[in-house]
């Protein structure tokens, strides 16, 4: 996967989950969970899904009781360990990951990349990117990334990477505080701040489009011949 890509379905998404409503709004990392199971090919332990996310116990108990409250996924206790709880796909959760792909599909403008592919293929980019937690400050730093060294305002920030104005500008400060970019106020708007990759941040960002390359995307289910 690249860096193109890997941007076209993080800032897609991102447009699409501001449209739900919250009590039906789910994180990147819960769909890609729901997408997960989608390719899996038999129910899959927490523990395996956390494995596969990076995550702690903890965490992953959340994210999976979520998504069984929204009846996405059957959670079942094991009958040797309750503690051994297994995961698995329904019918609606099936239904509901390729409804969110059509949608992402959908805000993926023409002539960005993936911007012809089909919501089945979406579903195999989230699966391969929900091994990689991408915290909204690494956005950021992938967001100025793609822009190959463009400094960039806040509301371009905001159109490049599909979050909102508050997270962007939060997200933004942080980083400033790392030392990882530098904000500098624009010469024709006293209101307008540029944003700007430090030589630490190209470093950092580089690094995360590093792991980005990694992802490997399949190509076909696990169940087929």
């Amino acid at each position: 996967m690249d860096l193109k890509e890997f941007m076209s379905v993080r800032r897609a998404y991102n447009a699409v989950r501001q449209e739900v409503g919250s009590e039906e709004r789910l994180t990147f990392e819960e769909f890609a969970i729901v997408c997960h199971l989608c390719d899996a090919d038999e129910p899959l332990k927490t523990s395996a899904i956390a494995e596969y996310q990076g995550a702690l116990r903890p965490t992953m108990t959340h994210r999976t009781n979520h998504l069984e409250s929204l009846g996405l996924i059957v959670r079942v206790e094991g009958s040797s360990d309750r503690r051994n709880v297994v995961c698995s796909v329904s019918e609606q959760g099936r239904q509901r990951a390729l409804e969110l792909a059509s949608l992402t599909c959908a805000r993926i403008p023409n002539g960005r990349a993936l911007s012809r592919t089909t919501p089945e293929r979406i579903l195999k980019y989230v699966d391969a990117m929900g091994s990689f937690f991408c915290k909204a400050g690494d956005l950021v730093l992938l967001g100025l990334r793609s822009l190959e060294g463009e400094p960039a305002t806040i509301m371009r920030l905001v159109e490049t990477l599909g979050l909102l104005q508050p997270t962007v500008s939060m997200s933004v400060a942080a980083l400033a505080d790392r030392g990882l970019v530098e904000r500098e106020r624009s010469a024709t708007g006293a209101h307008t701040t540029s944003v700007s990759l430090t030589r630490d941040g190209e470093a950092a960002a580089d690094e995360l489009v590093d792991r980005i390359e990694e992802l490997v995307v399949r190509r076909k289910s696990r169940t087929a011949s």
